[in-house]
């Protein structure tokens, strides 16, 4: 089936990401630390850290620095205590936005998202009042020019729900998030590289906005990006 193009958004997300690379080995360390602390050190029987290592891997993490926060969470070593918290609100043109965090200190988190908020034009909102717009699922996309057949083939195989041809040619294949491993290790194995592999709520709607709307959005996820207890940041805008 066909969808909108996300393809700009990836790829200016990936652009912000390659700029704050320590940022994204910080998010990650939280990742493995909540991972690790709830489902233990053990990647044999916790999918969440094997998706977190992979991810600590793909930012080029040393392995003896990932061993460390394992080692750090699992009781091994003393930590500092994460809470996961999820914070939902609207941005310009009543976009949906979903603020994922981690955080050892929620007044600061919530006073710092608040103020985001009332600056740059959007309402931080009450608990679901944004969640019922996104679907939580495996998300992993691919580039314009990967071949859809073959995409499509090795997907709905390895047990994908659904694979989405977006209008630039970009090839979305969504899973829920209990088959997205088996599904994009199928794919790896038949050599299809994907530009992103993650379990993320993704929003069901669009809503399109341009010129100054659109850049009074991307500023507001910019700063929302760059809150230092911001692990992701979801939206349904197309800008």
């Amino acid at each position: 089936m066909a969808g909108h193009s996300k393809w700009a958004n990836i790829q200016h997300r990936k652009g912000r990401q390659d700029e704050k690379r320590g940022k994204i080995w910080t998010r990650i360390i939280r990742e493995i630390t909540v991972a690790a602390r709830q489902g233990g050190g053990d990647t044999s029987v916790n999918p969440r850290l094997r998706l977190a290592i992979d991810k600590a891997k793909a930012a080029n993490m040393p392995a003896d620095r990932i061993k460390y926060n394992i080692d750090k969470a699992s009781g091994a070593l003393e930590g500092v205590n994460y809470e996961e918290i999820r914070y939902e609100g609207y941005g310009i043109g009543g976009a949906a936005i979903i603020i994922d965090t981690m955080t050892d200190n929620r007044v600061r988190t919530v006073a710092e998202i608040r103020h985001a908020f009332s600056k740059y034009g959007g309402n931080l909102g009450t608990e679901g009042s944004v969640a019922f717009q996104f679907k939580h699922c495996g998300q992993i996309v691919f580039a314009p020019g990967v071949s859809e057949d073959k995409v499509m083939e090795v997907a709905l195989e390895a047990g994908a729900e659904d694979v989405i041809t977006d209008d630039d040619g970009a090839i979305e294949v969504l899973s829920s998030p209990v088959d997205f491993e088996a599904v994009r290790n199928a794919l790896d194995a038949a050599g299809l590289k994907h530009e992103l592999a993650e379990v993320t709520m993704r929003a069901e709607n669009t809503i399109e906005l341009s010129g100054d709307d659109a850049a009074r959005m991307q500023k507001l996820l910019d700063v929302l990006e760059d809150l230092d207890d911001a692990q992701a940041i979801h939206h349904n805008a197309v800008l």
